[in-house]
């Protein structure tokens, strides 16, 4: 009899995936489609919300086609997606008004700054936890509904619906317009202690309320697929970063992952608390996998984002051509024996936790004839391992409780050089577990809890096993010379005011 399995969408910034994972967590097939990335002017990101879904009716198949597994094989499918990512569609036809606005997007910067000069700025932070950025879902929704011809008319009659992309992915798998609490918690209109849309938020924010999906727990029966897995529940979803927790196993107040990509973003469970940040975090949803009415399974999280990791090395291999792949970065780095005294800042896009100065701008600092192609290399994986040092300083500050050890996932870490690097300059051992995809296995995890496929999170936490370890070795000197030599490069990304292109 085969064994019945887990599918997994994981919906990410440049790709979508679909994997399958045995009862024991490991994955037994994959499928993978990349999609355009659209840069109408500087600072505008977008994708093609029919593209994705278009990628999601391909790749499902294909993972089941590899495994030589059916519909019928599964139990369930979840989905982990990209965060705060902005989809508006027609309810009728079921096709978008317009390109997705991305995270990464920062076109709602006025929007923003006006809530600030409207004094909304502690009323936002009170209700949703969120200090306002451009980072988040409702100030894109915003200016959708400004710029999008109809759209505004059609969210007020009813006719346009909203969603992050796991709400999209399920309304087209199922019918219905739902999403999960982890994502609600990133729009900037949830209440994130009521769990529910808050009418202060959507005021302040001009939203209609009956474009947005009905918030849900991140594990329950959403529906049934109706299309590309007829018959098999819909029964997880998670933002990627809160999927990434769950498959980190980070069950416990005070354990914390990292996930390298495009980005890095840290987060570390606070348990049943609701942890209030000073130091430039974000408080968030980690999980719920209990119900709504009772608030059962609620577990909160703070984290780190960081906007340049993983991209920071594509820049370095398509703009500056020094590399032609990702993966040579380390040998090259490996060349040198330190910096050279060049440290570079990655504030392409302003500066995100725990700073938050979104008028940043990238800068490369201790240029000297000494410098060569290798200390450039090993200044741009140092910037990823001082980033990560700024928000876990942020976190033992807002936490109270110091992170003892890291979890991490994401490709960066079958960079060798980049995690000691990061074990030493955080001055804790960091860990990455046997299986490489926490974002997919999270999602995973969630999806199948619903279903009874796994009974309790004990018995994930039974699955996690340790692949590769690196434990800290830098000169504490050394370590404290370094950090003031980065903060000191930071401050200089501060101030530069943006020549707009073509002049």
């Amino acid at each position: 009899m085969t064994e019945r399995v887990v599918a997994s969408i994981d919906q990410g910034t440049t790709s979508t995936r679909c994997l399958l994972f045995n009862r024991s967590g490991r994955m037994l097939a994959v499928a993978q489609l990349e999609h355009r990335q659209h840069y109408p002017q500087p600072g505008l990101v977008e994708h093609d919300a029919g593209e994705i879904w278009r990628n999601v009716t391909r790749v499902v198949p294909a993972a089941l086609r590899s495994a030589g597994l059916g519909p019928e094989d599964l139990v369930g499918l979840g989905i982990a997606n990209q965060r705060e990512t902005t989809v508006i569609w027609n309810r009728h036809t079921g096709e978008p008004l317009a390109r997705a606005i991305t995270w990464q997007d920062t076109r709602t910067d006025g929007i923003v700054a006006r809530l600030a000069e409207d004094g909304h700025g502690p009323l936002v932070e009170e209700i949703s936890g969120l200090t306002p950025a451009t980072y988040y879902a409702g100030p894109r929704l915003r200016w959708l509904l400004d710029h999008v011809p109809g759209a505004r008319e059609g969210a007020e009659a009813g006719d346009v619906l909203f969603g992050t992309v796991e709400s999209w992915l399920i309304w087209k798998l199922t019918g219905r317009h739902v999403t999960d609490v982890t994502n609600a918690s990133r729009t900037m209109l949830m209440d994130i202690r009521r769990l529910e849309w808050s009418d202060k938020l959507l005021d302040v924010l001009e939203v209609p309320r009956r474009m947005l999906p009905e918030i849900r727990p991140s594990a329950e029966v959403y529906g049934t697929c109706t299309t590309v897995l007829p018959g098999v529940p819909v029964s997880g979803a998670l933002g990627d970063q809160q999927a990434a927790l769950v498959g980190q196993a980070c069950f416990a107040p005070g354990e914390a992952k990292c996930t390298y990509g495009t980005g890095a973003f840290l987060l570390m469970n606070t348990g049943e608390r609701l942890a209030r940040s000073t130091h430039g975090l974000i408080p968030t949803v980690g999980y719920m996998f209990g119900e709504l009415s009772d608030r059962s399974g609620l577990v909160y999280a703070l984290e780190g984002a960081i906007a340049m990791t993983g991209s920071l090395v594509q820049w370095f291999r398509d703009s500056l051509g020094m590399i032609s792949t990702a993966a040579q970065i380390e040998t090259l780095a490996g060349t040198v024996a330190d910096n050279g005294g060049c440290y570079i800042v990655p504030a392409f896009s302003g500066l995100y936790s725990p700073r938050w100065h979104p008028d940043a701008r990238g800068v490369m600092v201790g240029l000297t004839s000494f410098i060569n192609r290798g200390h450039l290399a090993r200044a741009v994986l140092e910037a990823t391992g001082w980033q990560t040092r700024e928000v876990v300083e942020a976190m033992d500050a807002d936490s109270g409780v110091p992170v003892t050890r890291l979890k991490v996932d994401g490709g960066m870490t079958a960079n060798h050089l980049l995690m000691q690097f990061v074990a030493d300059v955080l001055d804790v051992p960091v860990e990455r577990p046997l299986g490489s995809e926490a974002v997919s296995l999270g999602a995973a995890y969630a999806a199948g809890l619903a279903v009874g496929h796994w009974s309790d999170v004990e018995v994930l936490r039974a699955n996690w096993h340790r692949a590769a370890a690196w434990e800290p070795a830098m000169d504490p000197d050394l370590r404290r010379r370094e950090r003031e030599n980065w903060g000191r490069a930071v401050n200089r990304s501060y101030g530069w005011v943006q020549t707009p292109a073509g002049d």
